[in-house]
């Protein structure tokens, strides 16, 4: 199916007042999205990504439907894998709650954006030179293997990529946020906010993602409609995503497993792609290999079948249990000390930190022994309940529920 020129320019002027809408309506008064709220508009988000990929598949056939699906999901699977990067980057620079929402819809255009050069650049590489999808494949690769090498990293550790160390050298922020302002005043002058810093960070982020993801979606599909609408559409609804799923992306600890054997399909698909369409001199003597291709609908089902094992042995592992409540316990104490200063808001954390430490007590003794040997976050979690005594004494950010002592995690 050929994409007429009005079709592409009402699908784009479609994404575009989904964002402004997004911007208006949400972003632009600060505020933390409820449970609700958070899950509402990443439903209507995805059924709209749904409803459009039907509409592929009546109006364009069956292949081009399939190929929409699994770029989609894929993309959209790799999103959920980068919001771990997001909340660390959130923690890192201890933004307000309320203000994290302007951050990832800055985040999300920035990321369009790039992404959309990428797909042009991509687009005009594939059809100038056919052994692109070598390339291609390669980088799949070499990502699904650094996916499985990074599983013994610290998962509570912000990254530090090149982007945010030269935004750190660069831009001279105030130590102080301002709500979401870029800029404030300090001694009576004008200085730039740590709100500028974490955008540029986290805007930067994903360009450095888009080197993964862009390859990835054009081993599913090289018709350039498909590849944008299933990006952008995967985009969209990254920053209700986040709220909705927070308390449960430290849970996912074998996602990075089934994204690796994803990305890894995706590679081996480019590469027999590429030999079927050889040209390159020293392979073949540049004639082209008769290898059998992996069809688009098998490629949809493995995707989708990886990705529910995933998930599915992620939320039964007692591992990932155990470290979903100490992340959130280590991330709940941070903002009630660092970050929050809104009273009802500090309320509520502190209320969440004591379920947390409820949950740690409940779980199997090897993980609490294991809890009890990080002094680090016992330290934390002892200043947290400190801090709230002081404040109970003084009347002020009074939490209801009583306290217990950390040390009896």
């Amino acid at each position: 199916m050929q994409v007429s020129g009005v079709v592409w320019v009402l699908t784009v002027l479609f994404i575009v007042g989904l964002l402004l809408f997004d911007f208006f309506f949400h972003v632009r008064r600060a505020h933390v999205p409820t449970l609700r709220e958070a899950a509402l508009w990443t439903s209507i988000y995805v059924s709209i990504a749904i409803m459009f990929g039907i509409g592929v598949w009546i109006f364009g056939g069956s292949t081009m439907g399939a190929e929409y699906f699994a770029g989609y999901v894929t993309e959209e699977a790799l999103s959920v894998d980068n919001l771990f990067v997001f909340l660390l980057l959130m923690t890192s620079f201890k933004v307000p709650r309320a203000d994290q929402q302007k951050v990832l819809l800055f985040g999300i255009v920035v990321s369009l954006l790039a992404r959309t050069g990428f797909i042009v650049l991509g687009a005009a590489l594939i059809n100038s030179f056919a052994w692109i999808f070598y390339i291609f494949g390669l980088i799949l690769l070499v990502t699904a293997g650094n996916l499985l090498r990074e599983k013994g990293d610290d998962p509570d550790e912000a990254p530090d990529n090149i982007v945010i160390r030269i935004a750190r050298r660069f831009l001279h922020t105030s130590d102080e946020y301002d709500g979401d302002k870029l800029f404030t005043y300090q001694d009576g002058k004008r200085v730039l906010t740590p709100m500028l810093l974490v955008m540029v960070a986290i805007g930067g982020t994903d360009i450095l993602f888009a080197l993964d993801s862009i390859p990835a979606i054009f081993g599913l599909t090289q018709n350039v409609y498909l590849v944008f609408t299933a990006t952008a559409f995967s985009l969209l609804g990254l920053r209700q995503l986040y709220f909705l799923i927070d308390g449960l992306l430290d849970r996912l600890v074998y996602l990075s497993y089934g994204l690796a054997a994803i990305l890894a399909l995706i590679g081996v698909k480019l590469v027999l792609h590429a030999l079927h369409q050889n040209n390159v001199p020293f392979i073949n003597e540049g004639e082209h290999i008769d290898v059998a291709e992996i069809p688009t609908l098998l490629s949809l089902a493995i995707i989708i079948g990886v990705l529910l094992i995933t998930v599915v042995a992620s939320l039964l592992s007692p591992k990932g249990r155990a470290r979903t409540h100490v992340a959130a316990a280590r991330r709940h104490a941070g903002d009630f000390l660092d970050v929050e200063t809104d009273p009802k808001y500090c309320d509520e954390i502190y209320h969440r930190l004591l379920v947390e430490e409820k949950s740690l007590r409940e779980l199997p003794e090897k993980y609490r022994a294991r809890i009890r040997q990080e002094d680090e976050l016992m330290t934390l979690l002892r200043r947290a309940h400190q801090l709230h005594a002081e404040r109970v004494a003084a009347g002020s950010c009074f939490a209801p529920t009583a306290s217990r002592s950390s040390g009896d995690a």
